[in-house]
């Protein structure tokens, strides 16, 4: 058996070195297969070499690019190119879309209660007989009761801090604060808190507009625009519809809501822009909130679009005011992010407006 096993492992090893000595000879000139082997060996090296160089200057150019966007000049805390290419998809997404589609509808039985999330221009309260409607650009807006010389002069009178209970912690946007760790209000130096009251004397002792982080709208009417004051009643005595539709935040969730109130194209109707120099309708509307702390911009196809609601209603009740007493926006061709609460001001202008989001860097169309 030992020697049968010696014999093998012999034959094995002459195999082997059979193998190899072939293997030796293949890679000598004039070897059998030299040629295709030394081919094969410089096309491998070429290609390696190319490989290498493209994916050095694929490199160098990615940097470079990324480079290039990084140094652009600024849009709205984007830089410029990124804020064209938003704009570019924009004018995509109106060209195949153009505010014709409809957003799905759903039975009141599926809706749910929508959740709050951001209380910009809604934390202080506003009487409900105190609150005005400012409507700017109206066709020949002096056949109108409702016609002021100066809108801006209106005085909403903010009272207490708007809040509830039961639904303070359901807002993403506000940190959640215990009161009994909460600090204390922090006090402004004395020079400051003069220079304060100064200003605030100078504007009428009015409470100063555009506190929010985006800062005063670039689109806010400036003091002595003439306009109409409409009152709630103004607005909820035009057709009234209901409308369950799906709110969409940005943030990535969204809910079934049941909504009553007036379209906003009966609205424009009622209340219609004048014309441009062209004989044209104006290309935007503009809206923002009585204090001037958040505002949005619109074309006026949107406006328009039979889905688009003024809303006074939530889930068969009045609207609550931590979602926008007295009048909000439903838009459900948007993200909730440019569906205003407590709307202060409806105005027509050729000149797009500007919107608060977009100035912190989001997209200004921000369409589904």
């Amino acid at each position: 058996m030992r020697e049968e096993m010696q014999v093998e492992g012999e034959e094995t090893s002459s195999v082997e070195r059979s193998g190899a000595a072939s293997q030796v000879s293949e890679s000598r000139p004039g070897a059998p297969g030299f040629a295709a082997d030394a081919a094969a060996r410089r096309e491998s090296a070429r290609r390696t070499r190319r490989s290498f160089v493209v994916a050095a200057v694929a490199a160098a150019g990615g940097y470079g690019f990324y480079r290039w966007i990084d140094r652009s000049e600024g849009d709205e805390l984007q830089p410029k190119p990124l804020r064209e290419a938003l704009n570019a998809n924009a004018a995509v997404a109106r060209a195949v879309f153009d505010e014709r589609g409809l957003a799905p509808t759903y039975p009141v039985g599926r809706s749910v209660e929508l959740r709050v999330n951001g209380n910009y221009g809604i934390k202080e309260e506003i009487a409900p007989e105190n609150y005005r409607l400012q409507a700017v650009g109206v066709e020949q807006p002096k056949r109108f009761r409702q016609y002021v010389e100066d809108v801006t002069a209106w005085d909403y009178k903010f009272a207490a801090k708007a809040e509830d209970k039961a639904h303070a912690g359901h807002d993403t946007k506000v940190a959640p604060k215990d009161e009994a760790s909460a600090p204390a209000e922090v006090q402004l130096p004395p020079a400051f808190a003069a220079a304060f009251a100064r200003l605030k004397k100078e504007q009428g002792d009015k409470r100063p507009r555009g506190q929010e982080e985006a800062g005063k709208s670039d689109s806010t009417l400036a003091a002595g625009t003439s306009g109409l004051l409409l009152t709630l009643e103004d607005v909820t005595r035009l057709p009234r519809h209901e409308l369950v539709t799906q709110f969409k935040c940005i943030e990535g969730w969204s809910q079934i809501v049941h909504w009553g109130g007036v379209r906003l194209r009966d609205f424009i109707e009622a209340y219609p822009p004048a014309k441009n120099a062209q004989g044209q309708d104006p290309k935007y509307v503009y809206m923002e909130t009585p204090d001037g702390d958040y505002y949005c911009g619109f074309h006026l196809n949107e406006c328009r679009h039979p889905q688009s609601l003024l809303v006074t209603e939530m889930a068969g009740k009045p609207l609550p005011v931590w979602h926008g007493a007295p009048l909000r926006l439903h838009m459900p061709i948007k993200y909730g992010y440019k569906q205003i609460k407590r709307i202060g001001l409806i105005a027509y202008t050729d000149e797009k407006p500007d919107d608060y989001w977009a100035k912190l860097g989001y997209d200004w169309y921000a369409g589904i």
